[in-house]
């Protein structure tokens, strides 16, 4: 792809989603809304999406960044809903959509059919999980929703992979199907854990250099992608489990590194994400063109049924899949006693497709062994292409209100912030200790102005969190937390201000500023994330 075609696809998907946060529509369908619209405009160029570039270049950091933010504790205590969605269900939508397909397009192979429900058939969590966290979803709800998508592509590829080789004459049998997808996923699993732990050795001995470590996090996903697929495994699964355990070790990690690495791979993710959800709107004008023998009415019917298909499927699953666990076990309803009706309503709607559908079906071959054509490849195509679009608007629109209308209870904010108090007073205890035993030693000793501030730090930071869930300001609407705050950021700039003044009278250099500045923005940094907390 030329410089400038590119540049215009990142500044201008940039721009709509910055636009995004000014509007109620989640980000990734304002995207796709400008994607669409942009690809009936003249003298704009053909953005086909190439899988060559999505699943090896794109895929793995995306992947990678949303295992970071995950919890390997809560998927843990998931695992049943999670494996049952990203597993279960993929194979299960693979089969009913494929099998549908098959009955409804006449001529269509039962073999490319399934090609076609395993291409369809993972849905992609960014723009539910957006939606969730910003409407206050129950936190399991939205724990199980991206423990999904972390691990339903794999599912998917890999299913594809296999159902490509029989539709292509070379599978032999659902036994060779079987095993194949068998060695895929548990290869991918393995060689996760067996690259995570020297990975995460490495990046803690290069605590001296937070560059070093930040080049390695940018490398780390691609290699663990690049490895397990050179091994015939899943790489989206050994770049999900490298990431899960780095995001759960990351504590070990210098200071340092975390607040680069978490700057990086918010940019990271910004760009990527934004990208492709336009990307998948551009694609229009790519699958109308090639949509060849079929009429307009006609492949818009075969739309219709599949976008049905794949709601319906989804339910049918979730439903059951929700209460049969339940039903057949007393652990279970003891562990999980909230369960209602509502919850499977949410988890269902929130089926929305995305791009891992689109680079699949554009990496089907346009031949076959023998030299003919791929039957239906336009089809396919165009096909996975309006299912995603459905998706992304219909339920992406739709599920923000269903949500509101369900009053589904969200978290507890008064409870969260008595459990960090909590959690904080017992972290200020033990430091407030081991500062006493420190002093103790006459190879610490510190004048004890010096060592009354160390004390008034730890005790700011105890009631810091208490002070939350007191009384606010009659007059500004604040609580004495975020009154100290706001004039400690206003202390903060005036301080840099005085220092930039300083640089430009010549009483200091450029060095000297970056250093001073560098240290008031760590503080600030500080101060902002206990905000945003």
């Amino acid at each position: 792809m030329a410089v400038m075609p590119l540049f215009l696809l990142v500044a201008g998907s940039a721009a709509v989603a910055g636009l995004a946060r000014r509007t109620p529509v989640p980000a990734p369908l304002l995207l796709v809304a400008a994607g669409l619209a942009a690809s009936f405009v003249p003298g704009i160029p053909d953005y086909t999406l190439d899988p060559h570039i999505v699943l090896p270049l794109v895929l793995p950091p995306l992947l990678h960044t949303a295992a970071l933010d995950s919890s390997y504790l809560d998927l843990r205590a998931n695992l049943r809903p999670v494996a049952l969605l990203s597993v279960g269900y993929v194979l299960f939508a693979t089969l009913a959509v494929g099998y549908l397909a098959h009955l409804v397009i006449p001529g269509l192979p039962l073999t490319v059919a399934l090609v076609l429900g395993a291409v369809v058939a993972p849905p992609d969590a960014v723009a539910a999980t957006a939606i969730a966290r910003r409407l206050g979803l129950p936190h399991r709800i939205t724990t199980i929703l991206q423990g999904e998508s972390l691990f339903n592509d794999a599912t998917a590829i890999t299913a594809y992979k296999v159902l490509l080789a029989a539709a292509l004459g070379v599978g032999a049998t659902w036994g060779d199907g079987i095993k194949e997808f068998a060695i895929a996923s548990l290869g991918g699993i393995g060689i996760g854990v067996v690259l995570m732990v020297p990975l995460h050795w490495l990046r803690v001995r290069l605590r001296e250099s937070a560059l070093l470590e930040n080049t390695l996090s940018l490398l780390i996903p691609f290699f663990a992608y690049a490895a397990a697929e050179q091994l015939h495994a899943s790489g989206v699964l050994a770049v999900v489990v490298v990431g899960l355990y780095l995001g759960h070790r990351s504590w070990q990690v210098d200071f340092e590194t975390r607040l680069q690495e978490e700057a990086v791979w918010k940019v990271v993710s910004f760009v990527l994400e934004s990208a492709v959800f336009a990307l998948i709107g551009l694609q229009l004008r790519v699958v109308l063109r090639g949509l060849g023998e079929f009429g307009a009415a006609q492949a818009l019917w075969y739309a219709a049924v599949m976008f049905l298909a794949v709601v319906l499927a989804r339910f049918v699953w979730v439903f059951p899949a929700t209460y049969l666990p339940r039903a057949l076990s007393a652990r279970i309803r003891v562990r999980e006693p909230g369960t209602n009706w509502k919850s499977p309503v949410v988890v269902g709607w929130a089926g929305m497709r995305g791009v891992v559908s689109l680079a699949i079906a554009f990496s089907l071959p346009s031949t076959v062994p023998g030299g003919g054509s791929f039957p239906a490849r336009n089809l396919v195509l165009f096909l996975t292409f309006t299912t995603v679009i459905a998706t992304l608007v219909i339920q992406g629109l739709t599920l923000p209100p269903l949500i509101r209308a369900l009053k589904l209870p969200g978290p507890d904010p008064h409870r969260e912030t008595l459990a960090e108090a909590q959690a904080q007073n017992e972290a200020s205890r033990a430091a407030e200790e081991r500062l006493e035993e420190l002093l103790g030693d006459e190879r610490n000793a510190l004048p004890e102005p010096l060592a009354d501030r160390l004390r008034t730090i730890m005790e700011r930071r105890r009631n810091a969190v208490w002070e939350r869930l007191g009384a606010v300001n009659e007059v500004t609407g604040e609580s004495a937390d975020e009154t100290y705050r706001r004039l400690a950021r206003e202390m903060i700039e005036t301080e840099r201000r005085v220092f930039v003044q300083l640089r430009d009278t010549g009483r200091i250099d450029d060095e000297m500023l970056r250093t001073l500045l560098r240290r008031l923005d760590l503080e600030e940094a500080a101060a902002y994330r206990e905000e945003a907390s």
